[in-house]
């Protein structure tokens, strides 16, 4: 089984990853960003460095996926990634445009058609603000001058996204603002249920409908 993590920048995506790990025993797949060199300049000139960056995480994306996930998946455990190959994409409709997207795009469908798709992509949400502080908080060099409007056009090109019909009944959408998996045990076991519930994997509690 695969089960992929997807959100904002910002919002959980790893720390949810590796915590998962020992209540499913499967194995983590973590997205590499350092690597890319593209990535510093990106930030500071989004038009300048846009497709440079883009094709260097699309191949790495690529590569790791292909190798990873089936892979283990042949040995019968749960993938547990921090992104969907899917989502370069995303990225890209925000980032490229005219010939720059559509070459990307040509080389998106190659590969995509080999790398498997997701079971469940848990979806994590959160305000503006809180993925503003959270980027703070970590404070990775490459991202201490994000811009909360490119933020804000990344939450909304991830809505549109998954309002897709690809996606029906294979995304658990979990809001974040008032949950921090690390320092309450209470907030993952919470997550973990909802995911136990989405998958039918048992044991889990059967959430109850709110009352009026």
């Amino acid at each position: 089984m695969y089960l992929a993590i997807e959100g904002v920048i910002g919002v959980g995506k790893t720390t949810l990853a590796r915590l998962l790990k020992p209540a499913f025993e499967g194995e983590v797949l973590l997205e590499v960003f350092e690597e890319n060199p593209f990535l510093s300049n990106f930030y500071s000139d989004r038009s300048r460095y846009a497709f440079q960056t883009q094709i260097f995480f699309l191949m790495s994306r690529y590569h790791q996926q292909n190798k990873f996930i089936p892979g283990v998946l042949k040995t019968g455990k749960m993938v547990i990634s921090d992104y969907t190959f899917d989502k370069d994409a995303l990225f890209a409709g925000i980032n490229l445009e005219g010939d720059e997207l559509e070459v990307y795009h040509n080389v998106h469908s190659a590969l995509a058609d080999k790398i498997p798709n997701p079971d469940l992509v848990i979806y994590l949400k959160a305000s503006l603000e809180t993925l503003m502080n959270r980027i703070a908080h970590r404070d990775r060099s490459f991202e201490r001058n994000m811009d909360p409007a490119y933020i804000g056009e990344l939450m909304e090109a991830y809505d549109h996204f998954f309002a897709q019909d690809k996606w029906q009944g294979r995304v658990l959408n979990i809001e974040t603002d008032d949950l921090n998996f690390i320092a309450d045990p209470a907030d993952l076991n919470f997550v973990i249920n909802q995911i136990k519930q989405a998958l039918r994997l048992a044991p889990y509690q059967q959430s109850l409908p709110l009352e009026n």
